[in-house]
Parts: structure tokens; sequence; C-alpha cells
């Protein structure tokens, strides 16, 4: 719905005529007008909304309904007003350094591709603003810029699969401002018991040596320690693997293009090698609660009804994938305020397309859940599909049948409490005094043209415009 709001629902805020404001005031800050703007706290669309931002913090410091649509433009507002503008989106569940599977297989990425990969950090940081990742620094796939358009002005990183800690690395550049790009909230690497998540290569040799996937821990003190290791290692949250698909080597595939497949294999990826949860309740416990000492938020890899209802039930902050239609695993969401990151797009890249099976259970169990009053977030495996094209996981969601208001909460405010919240270093995904001025500008309307949210026009992250009329600002780096 579209309404004007009394502006004390949002917050202290300016008078009514922003000529009064004192010019010396004005050199320290900017505004940014728009028409309509919605507020994901409410669910809401507000009209004639101005926001004043710090120049120095990035941070909104007031929020101003103006009586008309008509606003007073200083010399370096941000002029709106022709747009929709929503806070900017934060993509929930990324991986920054892999590329579209369709490309290259996740074993040719994590065990061919790892020395491109770590020598290219800095040329991948560079291509990361609201931009796309390179989709290979690999000679086979040349790094090049697309969709510079992008929404997203946060990543939350899930994992480096095979590079240890270097997104740390990458976050760290992008916070020196070093390097454009969006905000990471990163997880380093994720843990998983041994031999959990990891590379199994056919016949390897004792001697050879490969990336490893994942932080291994058995055992409740064991696990303690591996998000020690995580948190000193610079981690933003921590994420595990509930479950997973570990028995590869018991009927191996061919390991090459016209090898020979193994005789009566079982028939189908759940039969052939069906995930299985990877650690005790009492390892998932430990994993959270010595997450939780530290104010850092947990993300759990579940797509078993069991995963889900043990991870959720150790407390973890969000569970990722949860594919499978169950009521329970729902009602154990909901017990204990689980945020449910359905990954949808990513099911619908593995060939989950138009009345898929996998799929069509994946949509069911996401309009389930927001039935339910379970809290979404909005992420879609990004980097197994293609970066730039995050924006497919809000469209899946609302086709799935949960109204749009619901999906912009999850893509924006739902995304800031998927990262922890009140334990992230800052605010973001709403329009609130001490928030940070994240805004996304869209040509049309997107209540009643989704295609709006591809027509990205301008993007402001931290009080700072980095697309402008739909092309990136150079920012002279």
């Amino acid at each position: 719905m579209t309404r004007k709001i009394p502006i004390h629902a949002i917050q202290q805020t300016l008078p009514n005529d922003t000529t009064v404001v004192d010019k010396t005031v004005r050199k320290m800050n900017h505004a940014i007008h728009t028409s309509l703007l919605f507020d994901p706290h409410q669910k809401a669309w507000l009209t004639n909304v101005s926001v004043q931002v710090d120049k120095q913090t990035g941070l909104i410091i007031s929020v101003h309904e103006r009586t008309t649509k008509d606003a007073e433009i200083e010399d370096d507002d941000v002029d709106l007003r022709a747009y929709t503008v929503l806070p900017g989106f934060v993509d929930a569940h990324t991986h920054i350094f892999l590329h579209d599977y369709k490309e290259a297989s996740s074993i040719n990425q994590e065990r061919d591709e790892r020395e491109n990969r770590s020598r290219n950090t800095a040329l991948q940081a560079r291509s990361t603003s609201w931009v796309r990742i390179f989709p290979s620094p690999s000679s086979a796939h040349p790094p090049q810029l697309t969709n510079p358009t992008s929404s997203y002005t946060t990543y939350r990183d899930l994992g480096t699969e095979g590079l240890y800690s270097f997104d740390t690395s990458l976050r760290d550049t992008i916070n020196r401002n070093l390097t454009p790009g969006p905000r990471l909230l990163v997880a380093t690497e994720a843990l998983a018991s041994s031999s959990g998540y990891a590379l199994r290569l056919e016949s390897q040799p004792p001697t050879s040596a490969h990336p490893r996937l994942s932080d291994p821990c058995d055992g409740i003190d064991a696990c303690r320690a591996a998000v020690r290791r995580r948190l000193g290692a610079g981690a933003d949250m921590i994420k595990f693997y509930a479950d997973y698909r570990r028995r590869t080597l018991r009927f191996p595939p061919p390991a090459y293009p016209g090898g020979r497949d193994v005789r009566f294999a079982p028939a189908g990826l759940e039969k052939r090698n069906p995930a299985s949860v990877l650690f005790s309740q009492e390892e998932m416990d430990a994993i959270v609660s010595e997450a939780h000492r530290a104010k850092c938020a947990v993300a759990a890899h579940a797509v078993t009804v069991e995963g889900v209802i043990m991870a959720a039930q150790a407390g973890v902050t969000s569970v990722e994938h949860g594919f499978v239609r169950s009521d329970a695993a729902i009602e154990a969401m909901k017990k204990h305020g689980t945020i449910f990151v359905p990954t949808l797009a990513v099911v619908e890249s593995d060939g989950g397309g138009p009345g898929n099976k996998m799929l069509c259970e994946a949509m069911a169990q996401t309009y389930a859940a927001w039935k339910a009053g379970v809290r979404l977030a909005c992420g879609g495996d990004t980097g197994a599909f293609a970066h730039g094209q995050n924006v497919r996981e809000v469209e899946l969601m609302v086709q799935a049948g949960v109204p749009l208001e619901d999906v912009l909460e999850a893509v924006t405010l739902g995304g800031w409490l998927a990262c922890g919240g009140e334990w992230c270093s800052r605010r973001f995904g709403g329009v609130r005094e001490g928030w940070s001025a994240d805004f996304v500008a869209l040509e049309g309307d997107v209540r009643g043209d989704l295609g709006a949210l591809r027509k990205v026009r301008w993007v402001v992250k931290d009080g700072e415009v980095v697309v402008r009329d739909g092309r990136l600002v150079d920012v002279g780096l």
C-alpha cells in the first residue's frame, strides 16, 4: 500500500521548511529526495520523503516527509523523485570467489582454478562493486564487467570454497576504500566434520595436495576450537554444514568426459549420494554457543529435514537451503526464531526450471514458511549461478506466492538480521536515523511491474553515489 505516515513514526525530523536549515550544516550533510520510498520496517510505501545524510559517516541523520512532491534541491543533493526508491539490497547467500557452474563445475573451480583465483584476488575485488564478480580470473574465462547496475549494496558471503580466509582481504580492501565494492560480511571457511565437505577425488595419491573446502572439526571441544579459529581469522559470521552429500566415492562418477561410470549404481543423486547429518546435536549446540559468546551470527547449510530441525534447535541465526517440503522443519524454525534463506535461484540454475519437482517443492516450502510466520532473508547462493543475476531470487520468491512487500523486506531488513542484526558493526537495510544511507532507484514502479527490479538507475552506498543514471561512477581510485 502507499500512504503518508506521521513523521514521529519514523524519527525526529527536520522542520517542514528545509530552507531554515543552517547552510553550514548543509555543507556537512546532503539530502536524498524521493517521491516513492519503501520502508521495510513498516512494509509500507512512503511518499514525498527526503533523507538527510552525514557526509562523513554515511549514516542517515533524519527522515523528513515533505508536504508536496516539490523539494528544494541543493548542489550536493541526490534527486531521485522520478524513481521508485528502496534501501540497498542485501544478498544473504553468496560466494564471491565462485562463478557460474555452467562455465566450470564446482570441483574444477575449487581444484583447478585455485591458483588463478588466489593470485587475482585484488583483480576480483575491483569487479565487486554493484557490479558482478568477474566470471573467472582464469584464462579460459577472461575478466569482463557486466551489469554495472546491480541493486545489491551488501553481500553476506558464506565460504571461500577453497580460498581459506581470502574473503577477509577483499572485505578489508573495500573497507579501506582501496577498491569499490559492496559491503562484505564474510564467513571465511565453513565448518564441517571430517571429510564432511571436501574435494573427493577417485584414486588420489596420498602425497597429492588439494585445497581444503572447510575447517574440519569433530567432537564438542574441537567444534569450539574451530569457531575460535574462524573468529581469529576475521570472520563476521560462522557457517557450518549441518548435512552434506559425503559418500561420493561409494559410487564414484566418471572422473573425466568419456570416462566409464560404475555399474549398477543407484539411479538419481538422492539414492546414489544422499545428504546426511554431519554433526551431533551436541556438536551443533557447541558451535552456536561459542559463536554467540563472541556475538557472532551462525548460518547452517541444511537440506535434509533432520538437518534443518537440529540446526534450528541449536539456535542458529539462519538455515540455508532447506528445500524439502516439511511442516516439521517449518515448526522448528518458527519455534526457535530461525531465519530461512531458501536459495531458490540456485535450485533453478541447477536444472529446476518450470515444472521441476525440486524447484516446485522448494517454492512450496518457502511459501509455507512465510505463511507460518517464519522470517525470510533473500539470497540465491550467488556465485554458483552468475553474479549480477542476484535479483532472480527476489523474482522467484514473489512467484512462490510471498507478497512483494514481504519479499522486499526480506532482501533489505531481513538480510541485515541474517548478518547478525545488532551484532553487525553497522545498521543497513532500513530507513532510520543512524542507519547506513544505502539506496537503489528503479525506473518504473515495481508494484505493478516486477521487471523494474532489473532497471536500476541509481545506487547509493554509505551516502555516496556509486551508480548514476545507469552508469558506474568513477570513484577515482
